[in-house]
């Protein structure tokens, strides 16, 4: 099987990793320009890009670059003597300059949203028009059965999804359960496997955030870090229908991919007498 085989197979199969490619070689040194490496997030590599060093170093970065999910361009001198600017000096002794293109494959990021009801379906209909990976999560087989658009369904006791640890610190979680109780089961349960996800956005009013605040502060007391949540959930743009909720908790996840401390429009960074209006 050659390597776009694999490629194929594994971004089917597993759906995030690494393709390495040399994109420039200059003198000496162990790979071909075009070569590629495929390298799947718990170490497994598959191709080359020269051996040695050179492909040992490749490896950890690309591990690295899946974590972060960012695509990066790295030149490495193949030599242990020699420095050149915004290049790696290896421990090698060709001599030669390769410059290796890290291909990130794989979703933007993982949303997990419990509650398979028109808010969620909403919110689907939106993220999944991006490169994002969803799952739902309801205990109602008659509303699980007829959502659509998601990647993974699961009809499943919310808690008992959680317990099984699918859910990493760097993923973002949707509640909007079809109960307050619910609600509240799976934020605690996450709580309580000290799982610290990117985003945890709950579904509410201002008065039931509140009446939540008090009873997990009960539980957790009052050092609990609750940095990661955001509840009444969405960005401030109005509207109250599921489409225009989904319209708002998807600009919000976006908001914290892209760092946004401070939102605004985009006629903002017009200045001077460019400034319209």
């Amino acid at each position: 099987m050659d390597i776009y085989q694999l490629i194929s197979e594994h971004k089917r199969k597993v759906g995030v990793m690494c393709v390495v490619t040399a994109v420039k070689k200059e003198g000496s040194g162990p790979v071909d320009v075009g070569k590629k490496m495929l390298v799947l997030p718990e170490g497994k590599s598959f191709g080359t890009v020269g051996g040695g060093a050179l492909e040992l170093f490749a490896q950890k970065k690309a591990k690295e670059v899946i974590n972060s999910k960012t695509s990066v361009l790295e030149s490495y001198v193949l030599d242990e003597g020699k420095v050149i600017p915004e290049s790696k000096t290896l421990p090698m002794v060709c001599g030669g300059l390769v410059t290796l293109f890290y291909e990130y494959i794989g979703p933007k990021a993982n949303i997990f949203v419990f509650g398979a009801g028109h808010v969620g379906q909403a919110l689907v209909n939106v993220v999944k028009t991006m490169n994002f990976h969803v799952t739902v999560i309801d205990e109602r087989s008659e509303v699980i059965d007829r959502f659509v658009g998601a990647d993974i369904k699961v009809h499943e006791v919310f808690v008992d999804y959680i317990a099984k640890g699918f859910i990493k610190d760097d993923d973002f979680v949707i509640v909007c359960t079809p109960s307050h109780k619910y609600d509240y089961h799976v934020i605690n349960k996450l709580l309580e496997m000290k799982i610290k996800p990117r985003y945890l956005g709950m579904l509410c009013s201002p008065d039931k955030i509140k009446a939540y605040l008090k009873s997990t502060y009960e539980t957790f007391g009052k050092d609990i870090d609750l940095g990661f949540f955001y509840s009444p959930i969405g960005l401030d743009i109005g509207g109250g229908t599921p489409e225009e909720i989904a319209i708002s908790i998807s600009a919000e996840i976006l908001s914290i991919i892209y760092e946004k401390t401070s939102l605004k429009n985009m006629r903002e960074v017009l200045d001077g007498e460019n400034r319209y209006w």
